[in-house]
């Protein structure tokens, strides 16, 4: 039956469908059949005409009485003109008034309205976000409840297969031999199929191995249809085909992925750092990051996957889907980087680390070559020591000793202090002809910092004008008082020229160890801290490092600082090569990512992964604590230092050295030379030599480059004379100090100093034509000469400052004019003189500054 058919036939027992006004939605029509169809059905409201509108609304008649628009019209203008008569104004003006606030009313109800379709826009959202959460959630249990359906019906089915295959089996056993099997059914003739027998059985014959039938009941009526399968027993397991195999695998891999499991949720530890991304921490619970940002949206944070969260948003999220937290920070990288503390049992004696200090000149560095049986400082330029040399010297006794040499420069007061860190005995070397120095001072108060014992080596006193007593009397004023004097402090008068007074001095060192009772434990992971660090051309970054503890060895992963590496050699300050340095043994190691900063600690550590974390971390952490340090400043500081620096003058340089510590002393001594007016930056500052980058960055920062103990390869050269770039080489720290201080002192503004030189009073006042008004004076005191600076002086009170543009002696122009003559002045751009007014002159010269 068609389609027309059935509407004709079904439309006699219901309504016709019409539109109805005022919804819209879907109508279902149900045909014969079971069929149905979906018609979409809009519906408008009525529209509601007012009472003025009502006849046009039905049937577009116009109202009686044509007069009346008319009479109204004149009745609002008369109303108008009344409204705006109480008002005192005129009608322009109460109708221009109506229109801004019908705009401002209108203005409201848009915005009234713009807020609301926010608002529903909103809960709109919100809603749909909502609706599909559920529909999620419903069809995961949906498919959950299909694959539990599914896994039970495929276990009854097995079940069943199981049992029919085992009842075959008893049956064909328990059947007479000779019998067919009970299910081996035979297949009736064509004509015979189908048809019943006349007496109730069936039409199906049994046939036995001789092809004999048995008339009744010879076997089980076979059912359906007659296969391979169902003749040999095995219909009951029936495989699964391979398209069928196929779909399941795919079920199962789209599952996997979805990460819906049918089991219970594993709750995990989440390990959780100082800040992490969406995506790395749903990673980390194991759930998908769309569950993640949909779980923040939920929450008002509209977020994606790599957005940063803290760690209490990340503890929050994490709990709320059914996880543990474990809060970690960055700086537990370094625990455990130190080790464990040494058991008393494993400790060893070690040589003490000796640190020599003083003031420059006083004969250190040749004290310790007197003790080395060396020349060290025939190799110092300008015979003073300008950086950390460590050493090690074995005593006639068999005793060692590690001695640290420092220099005693006033620039290099840092490399002091890490000296007296490390140390576990001071000796300070004062000159018997010099007495005590400023650097003597300081490095008394390093070592009273570092509270390390102090012994005394009173230097030079082989010379005739020397006093060793009134040294040690000097040292009173100090606190420190030696054992001549009833103190505490060892003093020992020695000559390091004359080679006088060295096994007392080394009998003091020994005798100040053995009270220490100094010992480490050689048999671990070796720490110690870096003296000194270089970058040498052929060898890389190289570092003078002392160990502490434990035994350093080659191959070993080494952390100082923000460097690490792995250790290629050892060589000790002879340049022996070393297998292994122990405790107190001073050794240059090489192989390290770069040169690291003097002072820092290295320690052993297991593998470069952790040597790679440790370091990242590190340089990490100092520059955020740099970004953070720039980021405090206000906008008050920010315009103050721009106001500053307008007035300051700086002088940039880029800084090479040999050394590290040299860099250091460097900086410090250029940025002590600064003051308000002019100011040394250091704007770059690195060991090693200067490169083409170098003069790159000098040329772009307008600095010359400052080279110490160092030297620019060729093609530096090279590009520092194409760019005008300007190298200085220096071998001596004072020559480098002393350039700097001569040019910032060459930066500094000169310095106006002004000279009395006379007075003259007015006795009248001239006005002439074309020149103006010329004073005629007489000079009372000292000289008056032409172009000096004058004050004009009323009733002792300087009216005018400026300068003499005329000065006539009858009609000729003069020089100048000398005490008790008259003479004729005029003022530049100023005539306001009058008769009894006091001229002072003065002369103004400019007069050169230099920095204290």
């Amino acid at each position: 039956m068609s389609d027309t058919k059935d509407k004709g036939n079904n439309t006699g027992g219901r309504k016709p469908l019409t539109v109805s006004r005022g919804s819209s939605g879907t109508v279902k029509q149900s045909f014969s059949h079971g069929r149905s169809k979906q018609v979409i059905v809009q519906t408008k409201k009525r529209r509601v005409v007012g009472p003025g509108g009502a006849g046009q609304g039905s049937g577009g008649k116009a109202p009686a009485g044509g007069g009346s628009a008319p009479a109204s019209g004149g009745n609002k203008q008369s109303k108008l003109a009344e409204a705006a008569k109480k008002l005192g104004i005129t009608e322009e003006e109460l109708v221009a008034r109506q229109k801004v606030l019908l705009q401002r009313r209108e203005a409201e109800q848009q915005r009234e309205a713009e807020k609301k379709r926010q608002e529903a826009a909103r809960e709109r959202l919100l809603s749909e976000q909502e609706r599909k959460v559920q529909e999620d959630k419903e069809r995961e249990e949906a498919e959950a409840r299909r694959k539990a359906e599914e896994e039970e019906r495929k276990a009854r089915e097995e079940a069943e297969a199981k049992k029919k295959k085992e009842q075959s089996r008893q049956d064909r056993s328990a059947a007479p031999a000779g019998a067919p099997a009970p299910d081996m059914p035979i297949p009736e003739p064509s004509q015979n199929r189908g048809k019943k027998s006349r007496k109730g059985g069936n039409n199906d014959r049994d046939f036995s191995d001789g092809g004999s039938s048995k008339g009744k009941g010879g076997g089980k009526r076979r059912k359906g249809k007659l296969t391979i399968a169902s003749a040999l027993g095995d219909d009951g397991e029936r495989q699964r085909s391979l398209a069928s195999v196929k779909r399941a695998r795919e079920r199962e891999r789209e599952r996997r992925q979805s990460g819906d499991e049918a089991g219970e949720k594993v709750s995990r530890e989440v390990t959780l750092p100082e800040s992490i991304t969406l995506q790395d921490l749903s990673q980390r619970m194991n759930e998908r990051v769309a569950d993640v940002v949909k779980y923040m949206m939920r929450q008002g944070e509209m977020m994606r996957a790599n957005d940063i969260i803290d760690a209490d948003t990340a503890e929050l999220i994490a709990e709320e889907f059914g996880h543990t937290v474990k809060r970690v920070a960055e700086s537990d990288v370094e625990i455990g980087l130190e080790g464990d503390e040494d058991d008393p049992k494993d400790l060893e004696s070690r040589a003490p680390i000796v640190t020599v200090m003083g003031h420059v000149d006083h004969g250190k560095t040749s004290l310790l070559d007197a003790l080395r049986s060396t020349d060290v400082v025939a190799g110092e330029a300008g015979g003073i020591t300008q950086h950390i040399g460590a050493y090690q010297v074995q005593l006639e006794s068999g005793d060692r000793i590690t001695f640290l040499d420092t220099p005693g420069h006033a620039a290099f007061s840092a490399m002091r202090a890490r000296g007296a860190d490390v140390t576990d005995i001071v000796i300070l070397v004062v000159a018997a002809d010099d007495g005590v120095m400023p650097q003597t001072i300081e490095a008394i108060k390093h070592a009273k910092a570092a509270e390390v014992p102090i012994i005394i080596a009173v230097n030079k006193c082989d010379k005739p004008d020397a006093k060793p007593e009134n040294v040690l009397t000097e040292l009173l004023q100090h606190d420190i008082q030696v054992e001549a004097m009833g103190g505490d402090v060892q003093a020992v008068s020695v000559s390091a020229t004359e080679r006088t007074g060295l096994e007392e001095l080394a009998e003091a060192v020994t005798l100040q160890a053995e009270l220490l009772e100094l010992k480490a434990n050689p048999n671990r992971d070796a720490d110690g801290i870096v003296v000194e660090a270089q970058l040498d051309k052929g060898r890389g970054p190289v570092a003078t490092v002392l160990v502490n503890r434990g035994t350093l060895k080659r191959g070993q992963i080494v952390v100082a600082g923000k460097q690490w590496g792995k250790v290629r050699a050892l060589i000790n300050e002879r340049g022996q090569q070393l297998k292994e340095a122990g405790p107190a043994i001073p050794a240059e190691v090489l192989g390290l990512s770069g040169a690291p900063e003097p002072g820092d600690m290295f320690n052993v550590v297991d593998s470069e992964a952790r040597a790679r974390e440790i370091t990242e971390y590190r340089s990490r952490a100092e520059r955020q604590k740099s970004g953070v340090a720039s980021a405090r400043a206000s906008l008050e500081s920010l315009m103050n230092s721009m106001k500053d620096d307008k007035d300051v003058s700086d002088l940039p340089l880029v800084v090479k050295a040999d050394v590290q510590g040299s860099v250091e002393a460097i900086t410090q001594s250029v940025e002590q030379l600064s003051n308000d007016e002019v100011r040394a930056n250091v704007i770059y500052g690195a060991a090693g030599g200067i490169s083409e980058s170098d003069i790159l960055l000098a040329k772009s920062s307008n600095a010359p480059v400052f080279a110490f103990n160092v030297r620019a390869n060729k093609q530096a050269r090279e590009l520092a004379e194409k760019e005008g770039v300007e190298i200085r080489y220096y071998s001596v720290i004072y020559n480098l100090i002393d350039d700097v201080k001569d040019t910032l002192s060459g930066m500094l503004a000169p310095e106006k100093r002004e000279t009395f030189i006379g007075y003259a009073d007015i006795l009248e006042v001239f006005n002439i034509t074309r020149v103006g008004k010329v004073a005629g004076c007489k000079v009372s005191e000292g000289t008056v000469k032409r172009g000096c600076g004058v004050r004009l002086l009323r009733d002792d009170v300087v009216i005018h400052e400026g300068k003499l543009k005329t000065l006539k002696r009858f009609k000729d122009e003069v020089q100048e004019v000398t005490s008790g003559m008259e003479c004729g002045m005029a003022f530049e751009k100023y005539e306001d003189i009058r008769e009894g007014d006091k001229i002072e002159c003065f002369e103004v010269e400019m007069v050169e500054r230099k920095l204290d």
